[in-house]
């Protein structure tokens, strides 16, 4: 009888010893699970932070004074990418109490795909002829991207934090992510001048009040710095040479697409080419390149370079430079 009193209490023990082991080991499940959920969350704020905001307005910042069609494939690529960040978000594994985060979280990653897909859309109208009216509408975008930053930061890091708490988990950082950098990009002025180049208030023929203009400052060939007639230069390196043009912004407003021609006219023929310049900021020096192929060697050559006027230029005297030269091997 003893013997079976024992062994029941026992079997009692050992009941209450797995009942308790189990207990743990849901727990201990269940705080990894909420702690994986946080972990994943926080990958995909920082995601969504630096792969997609960061590169975002650094396209957008002077995108006036890039090719147009550089920015807008990049601006839909991060288009592409904003919407991967929401995918998987929508693909994690969620702890059932962590069902309230995961719906705010959703709702600020959606906010951000939904904006940036519209941003998309009216950048070709932005960097073409309708810019103000467009950059408006980009302006209200920013608001979606402010609201979402509002959601993740007021609604996704407090619920998480409190489920954290809630089951005992403390230390853990909850990653912050701010996806509006500043709320400058909120006014349609700030917006437009950002975009643009321009200030908030340029005219409606897109040329922005002030003195306009760029100088030439120098043309060189390899090491050779080329002094203007009735200087001759001899140049060496062959008949393909390729001519740096160094040009400054002489005005009070950024330049943009400052075109630079260079023409050598030797052996009774003309050798032309030239190149773009993106973008000058004022008071700032630009360097161009610009190769011309097939210029004669040994014969008596003119070389011609010039700077053509931006619009609102007045005075063009120091946009040109003209140059003799004798091209050797």
């Amino acid at each position: 009888m003893v013997r079976r009193l024992v062994a029941a209490g026992a079997g009692v023990v050992l009941l209450i010893v797995i009942a308790v082991l189990v207990n743990s080991c849901k727990q201990s499940q269940k705080e990894q699970s909420l702690k994986d959920y946080n972990r994943q969350v926080s990958q995909l704020a920082g995601e969504s932070e630096t792969q997609v905001s960061h590169p975002l307005f650094s396209n957008l910042a002077g995108a006036g004074g890039k090719p147009a069609l550089d920015v807008e494939v990049q601006v839909d690529q991060l288009r592409i990418k904003a919407q991967g960040v929401a995918t998987k978000a929508k693909e994690l594994s969620v702890p059932g109490e962590m069902a309230g985060a995961q719906r705010d979280l959703l709702l600020a990653l959606d906010f951000r795909v939904e904006a940036i897909t519209k941003i998309a859309a009216l950048l070709p109208t932005a960097l073409g002829g309708q810019r103000k009216e467009a950059t408006e509408k980009i302006a209200g975008q920013m608001e979606v991207f402010l609201a979402s930053d509002v959601v993740y930061s007021q609604r996704v890091v407090p619920l998480i934090g409190q489920t954290l708490a809630a089951n005992g988990i403390h230390g853990l950082s909850i990653a912050p992510s701010r996806f509006l950098p500043n709320i400058g990009w909120l006014d349609p002025t700030v917006a437009l001048a950002r975009i643009t180049g321009q200030s908030a208030s340029a005219t409606q023929t897109g040329i922005a009040p002030g003195d306009h203009g760029d100088a030439l400052v120098s043309v060189s060939v390899g090491a050779t710095t080329l002094e203007p007639e009735p200087a001759l230069n001899h140049i060496t390196g062959g008949g393909n040479p390729t001519f740096t043009v160094t040009v400054e912004d002489a005005g009070e407003n950024t330049e943009t697409n400052v075109k630079v021609d260079v023409n050598v006219t030797a052996g009774g023929k003309q050798f032309k080419a030239s190149h773009t310049i993106n973008q000058i900021q004022r008071g700032q020096k630009a360097n161009v390149e610009i190769p011309v192929s097939g210029v004669p060697l040994g014969v008596a050559a003119k070389i011609e370079t010039s700077v053509e006027p931006v619009p609102g230029e007045k005075d063009v005297e120091n946009n040109k430079k003209t140059y003799l030269a004798i091209f050797g091997a």
